[in-house]
């Protein structure tokens, strides 16, 4: 694993949404994204989301990838069985988010989170990031059947950029 692309990718999308939320009045955050239910400003929780559930997933990985691969297939097929209730507490968590936490604090929050992966990654051994675990597939585009830790550091940037692009800001 390439820690110091990791490094770049989570610097990239930090920098990215600081300019979004603070180049953004209310007006631009209130409108609809594209292709979600979401508002702008819902969609950047969602956004800042993806990188918080990571230290979960992180923490996952740690314990299940020291278990028989077995262990995290059958979770993982669990949750791909709840689906559809996964989805809407999604939906709701991030509208609930985006309607109450302030753009500002957003941004303080993205930065804490950001800090705190660059130090777990840098604390991780290369043992550590080989370990790894079954997703339930149907929950993210980006969760693969089988995820290294390494995989997972890599997860909430490419959630960021997938919903970066329907974002509708600066549009008229």
């Amino acid at each position: 694993m390439d820690r110091l692309s990791v490094h770049d990718e989570l610097e990239r999308a930090r920098a990215d949404f600081r300019r979004l939320v603070e180049s953004s009045d209310d007006a631009a955050l209130r409108k609809p994204s594209n292709g979600t239910r979401w508002t702008n400003r819902e969609l950047l929780f969602h956004m800042l989301l993806g990188y918080l559930i990571t230290r979960a997933l992180l923490g996952l990985v740690r314990v299940f990838g020291r278990l028989p691969r077995g262990a995290s297939r059958g979770y993982a097929r669990l949750l791909n069985a709840v689906t559809r209730p996964f989805d809407e507490i999604n939906y709701l968590g991030s509208y609930a988010g985006g309607r109450t936490l302030r753009p500002a604090r957003m941004v303080a929050l993205f930065d804490r989170v950001v800090d705190k992966l660059h130090r777990r990654l840098d604390a991780e051994t290369d043992a550590d990031l080989e370990r790894g675990m079954h997703y339930p597939t149907r929950w993210d585009p980006f969760f693969e059947d089988y995820m290294t830790l390494a995989d997972v550091y890599h997860f909430p940037t490419q959630h960021y950029d997938f919903h970066r692009r329907q974002l509708t800001l600066g549009q008229g």
